[in-house]
């Protein structure tokens, strides 16, 4: 079953994931970091919704992007520990990371917007 095909919901920080998919997803914009969306996805695990892409996906590190898009389920259910455990063991594993203070450029900031909108769109299948 594809992604297209079932109820999502995309949590971005990704203005450009959000301007593209807007119209077609249930799409909930985070103005601000690659940890806020971990923790938005987190409150809405706990809610019930079912993490569907792992949150540390790709071979980015998540303090080398400013960056992240998470698909999880569009309907609520019973509490899916494993969604739990990923979202909770990604948060971790961000908050191991070193805090780099990088200065990225324009065109850096939006390479960054577009290999995370690729990830995205492999898991959705387009």
């Amino acid at each position: 079953m594809r992604m297209v095909d079932i109820n999502i919901m995309i949590i971005t920080n990704n203005d450009l994931v959000n301007n593209k998919y807007k119209e077609n997803f249930n799409i909930k914009f985070i103005n601000g970091s690659y940890r806020d969306v971990l923790i938005f996805a987190r409150d809405k695990i706990h809610e019930g919704y079912e993490l569907l892409t792992h949150p540390l996906s790709s071979s980015i590190k998540p303090n080398e992007t400013p960056f992240k898009s998470l698909i999880i389920s569009d309907i609520k259910g019973d509490l899916n520990l494993d969604s739990i455990l990923a979202v909770e063991n990604s948060i971790m594993t961000f908050d191991k990371f070193e805090k780099l203070n990088f200065e990225f450029n324009e065109q850096v900031i939006e390479d960054f917007k577009l290999i995370d909108l690729t990830v995205l769109e492999s898991a959705l299948n387009i």
